[in-house]
């Protein structure tokens, strides 16, 4: 059945939740977050001024429209990413945070010893958090153990818009899973995130492919609609691969000549 999304015992309605980097404006960023349907935003504390109400990124998101998701973007330990959520808390951000510790600033993937530590850290701190994370279901089991609200396991590296290279692991990951799985970075197109969708996974984050768009609006719509298709796919049940060819119009059936 097609039951909401359901993060940490809150509800939405839309799979698709959208980060806010990259966007030539706030203007634009907000228009897109408007056609795109999401209802989760996620925004790199690095990257705000979490005291001033007139930082462009932060006033451009409405907070009783969108849930508010920090996150520890460009953390490079456990200690780090732990300063960064504690920060945005004290703030007034509240006390959800997506968790991501990259020491490597070239491919920008995530540690996993480090960022299963600072779960530890986050979740005895009250925290609700949703980690970034390699397409490795030991790690994400592990992380589901200790009481993250999610799992967000990479497509491929961030802002490679590269689609999916990790499906198999990611395929286990949501067989074994009780929490939901958000397939997160290097989704560069609609179609990218139907596919993540048809597997089985409960949401997508998106945001370089929509913000350096020719029309980041116009791509935030289709990103929402391919989002949709897909979970709908996925609900109907797809039909199975197949090495060899089976006519679509048998020689037999309820079909017949007098």
């Amino acid at each position: 059945m097609n039951q909401p999304l359901v993060i940490a015992g809150r509800t939405f309605h839309s799979r698709l939740l959208m980060g806010t980097g990259k966007f030539s404006s706030s203007e634009v960023m907000k228009n897109a977050l408007e056609a795109s349907g999401t209802e989760v935003v996620t925004v790199a504390l690095r990257r705000v001024e979490l005291d001033n109400p007139q930082d462009d990124i932060l006033s451009a998101i409405d907070t009783n429209r969108y849930l508010l998701l920090p996150n520890t973007s460009g953390a490079r330990d456990a200690a780090e990413a732990v300063r960064l959520a504690r920060l945005a808390r004290a703030a007034g951000c509240g006390s959800w945070v997506k968790l991501e510790v990259t020491p490597d600033p070239h491919y920008l993937l995530p540690d996993p010893v480090e960022t299963l530590k600072a779960a530890e850290i986050l979740i005895q701190d009250g925290f609700i958090v949703l980690p970034y994370i390699h397409a490795d279901p030991i790690l994400a089991k592990r992380l589901e153990d200790i009481g993250t609200a999610t799992v967000m396991p990479l497509g491929s590296p961030i802002g490679s818009n590269r689609g999916i290279r990790t499906r198999d692991a990611i395929e286990i990951i949501i067989e074994k899973a009780n929490v939901p799985v958000v397939v997160d970075a290097g989704l560069g197109a609609p179609s990218h995130a139907a596919e993540a969708m048809e597997m089985g996974a409960d949401a997508v984050l998106v945001n370089t492919a929509i913000a350096v768009a020719g029309d980041p609006e116009s791509m935030a719509r289709a990103f929402k609609k391919g989002v949709e298709a897909g979970r709908e796919a996925y609900l109907a049940g797809l039909g199975h691969s197949k090495r060899t060819a089976e006519a679509s119009s048998p020689l037999t059936g309820f079909l017949r000549l007098n």
